[in-house]
């Protein structure tokens, strides 16, 4: 039996393609970010050819990764390869918003710059932003990889298919759920442990709306559950820690449960 078991996984790894690990696609990914925010690794660049060398280089290995982890022509991947770095200051300017949003966003933070080095959010935003681009060029696996190595990170978990507009605030972050199929507007800011989910986790419902839309200048705080294809938040509503939706809500709405907590001093109780 044991050696069976043992020719059974010989075997198997002769069927499954080299693809390159986790660990190095997501590095690949973090190159991306140091290339567009040198100061999140004090990487200085000497010369503007330096720079370029660099890029051809992430480049390469973009076509690499794509060749090895799809069943694209090497051709085809190049191809893909191409797009994602003709996007490249596209990516950028969406990425300033979202650093924009956050250093506004919270008066914790002391300049863009402790954001870019310090916080988990705009590090699993990235991951996103980075993975997300690569999803609607139909590149396969790498997307998904990319968003689960900052889930690894951060404790945040955002699909890569999901669609999330410009000045995108995460604060804190932790325990942060996002699902495949959500649409969330410009200026939304959302708080730790929140869950934009679905209704049903049923095989039969992949490739429907199954996760929530929540529409510009929404705050959700933390502890929030929404939950739905058909919910929509309406914009520039509050959502209050640990409510549970699973309806829409009219825009300019403030949504709130009222829990009995009751406070007694030492004193009263003597």
């Amino acid at each position: 039996m044991k050696e069976e078991f043992y020719r059974h996984i010989w075997e198997k790894t002769h069927d499954i393609k080299a693809i390159p690990s986790n660990t190095q696609i997501a590095e690949w990914a973090l190159s991306v970010v140091h290339l567009l925010y040198p100061e999140h690794a004090g990487h200085r660049f000497n010369t503007l050819e330096d720079l370029t060398l660099y890029t051809a280089k992430l480049h390469e290995t973009l076509e690499e990764i794509i060749c090895a982890s799809s069943d694209y022509t090497h051709a085809h991947s190049q191809l893909l390869a191409a797009r994602f770095f003709d996007r490249l200051p596209d990516l950028y300017r969406i990425l300033n918003t979202d650093i924009q949003a956050i250093y506004n966003g919270d008066p914790a933070a002391q300049s863009e710059f402790e954001v870019i080095r310090t916080y988990p959010g705009f590090y699993a935003i990235c991951f996103y932003r980075v993975a997300h681009l690569l999803f609607t060029f139909d590149v396969p696996l790498v997307p998904r990889i990319l968003t689960e190595y900052a889930h690894s990170k951060t404790g945040i978990d955002i699909h890569p298919a999901a669609i999330i507009g410009e000045y995108f605030h995460i604060d804190h972050g932790t325990g942060i759920v996002i699902g495949e199929t959500c649409t969330i507007g410009r200026h939304v800011k959302m708080y730790q442990g929140v869950t934009l989910g679905a209704l049903s986790v049923r095989k039969n419902m992949a490739g429907t709306k199954r996760h929530p839309t929540v529409e510009d200048r929404v705050v959700i705080y933390s502890g929030a559950t929404i939950l739905g294809g058909d919910t929509v938040i309406g914009h520039d509503s509050v959502i209050g820690g640990n409510v549970w939706l699973t309806q829409s809500v009219a825009s300019h709405s403030t949504v709130y449960h009222t829990p009995m907590i009751t406070v007694q001093s030492i004193t009263e109780s003597i």
